[in-house]
């Protein structure tokens, strides 16, 4: 039996939920041991089962939002400080040595890149290709600029390659992580990609999204991973699908906002639809939505195929799988370039629309949702993906990867 140490960013939905997906596929004879620092989405955790320690010191909500803007590429100006990584970094130091732990696998738990090395054992980080050094290496457009016109295309790439330059080559990484680095013995991470690559990267993607990109050693296709959380479907959702209206579903994960959501919510309350809403997180005491919108809490969306008809979704990589995977076409709104790059991919592969978050609420976001309702082309399409990704297990492959390393 071995100890593995998982690491996700524990504000984060989806990075918390890919690491209770990899914990779930490894053999049972070896010991999942998850460490923390902010408590948001930690009940997952212990309602999975799996042991759990919060860690210290946490982010402030201001400090999250700094570094969910400087992980998605928006800013990078970080909230991390030599004292904060510095008392991280001995904090997973200790937990490896007083565990044993064989292995770290990390989401974008950037001391994590500092603690593992240190303590000489692996670092896995099951991660969506987007934002990738190599994807930002050797893709023409990374959806920096929108629209699809000439001028568009044209200032994308220009954008492309400045963006490129600076996460590949200049030397923007926090200050504070290479001199913890260098004093804990490994050497300094010095570029923005150099923080978020891992000693196996395991790529969470269907084959046909990297046609024309070449995985360099250290990168390895796992497959599609996304949540499944371990709850029943409230009675609502059953309720609203035997209806007469068609159902939609609106999901924004955690990285939105309560403007987005009220916007969307709002606009798609006046369409002759139902909607199932897991976005209570998002709204305050007294925002109100339209009848025909049902607010819930958190939803096992994996278990919504046949159920839903159609969904408006922000982007992040496993709110799109979750709809792949259940044959459901979408309207995709990326909030920043990953999710915008996820939401691209479906709409060349045909099961979804991709629309900007800048145009919610507009004639065309309605009219983007009403064509995902009734084009029987698009459908076709989300059928196919469907039935694509029938036995692809991204979590599993990663879990058979791990043990391998053992």
């Amino acid at each position: 039996m071995a100890t593995i140490l998982f690491c996700p960013v524990t504000f984060n939905l989806a990075e918390t939920t890919r690491m209770i997906q990899v914990a779930r596929a490894l053999d049972p004879a070896h010991r999942a041991l998850f460490l923390g620092y902010e408590d948001d989405y930690v009940d997952l955790i212990r309602d999975a089962g799996f042991e759990y320690i919060a860690g210290t010191p946490a982010f402030t909500t201001e400090e999250r939002e700094q570094l969910i803007a400087f992980d998605q590429g928006r800013s990078f100006k970080s909230p991390l400080t030599e004292q904060l990584v510095g008392a991280r970094v001995d904090l997973e130091r200790r937990l490896i040595r007083e565990h044993g732990a064989a292995a770290v696998v990390t989401g974008s738990n950037l001391t994590s890149f500092i603690s593992a090395r240190a303590e000489g054992v692996t670092l896995f980080y099951p991660v969506p290709f987007a934002l990738t050094g190599p994807q930002v290496r050797q893709a023409r457009r990374l959806f920096l600029v929108g629209g699809d016109g000439r001028v568009a295309r044209f200032a994308d790439r220009v954008a492309t390659a400045a963006f490129r330059w600076i996460y590949t080559r200049a030397p923007l990484a926090p200050r504070a992580l290479s001199k913890v680095a260098v004093a804990n013995g490994t050497p300094p991470l010095r570029t923005v990609a150099s923080l978020i690559t891992a000693d196996e990267n395991l790529v969470t993607e269907m084959p046909w999204e990297l046609e024309g990109f070449t995985l360099p050693d250290g990168f390895r296709i796992v497959g599609p991973m996304f949540a499944h959380i371990d709850a029943p479907l409230p009675d609502i959702v059953t309720e609203l699908a035997a209806a007469p209206e068609p159902l939609v579903y609106l999901g924004l994960g955690s990285s939105a906002n309560r403007a987005l959501a009220l916007t969307v919510a709002r606009s798609l309350g006046t369409l002759p639809v139902n909607v199932v809403a897991p976005i209570r997180h998002y709204l305050q005491p007294g925002d109100e939505v339209p009848a025909n919108v049902h607010v819930t809490d958190l939803l096992p969306a994996h278990r919504l195929g046949g159920l839903v008809d159609a969904a408006v979704i922000h982007g992040g990589q496993g709110t799109v799988q979750t709809a792949c995977a259940t044959g459901i076409p979408f309207v995709g709104m990326g909030l920043q370039p990953e999710q915008t790059w996820h939401v691209r991919m479906c709409q060349a592969r045909g099961n979804a629309i991709a629309i900007s978050p800048k145009r919610a609420g507009s004639p065309e976001f309605l009219a983007a949702v009403q064509r995902v309702l009734s084009d029987p082309v698009i459908r076709s399409a989300a059928d196919e993906v469907r039935a694509a990704y029938a036995g692809a297990d991204g979590a599993a492959a990663s879990a058979r990867i791990i043990e391998a390393s053992l």
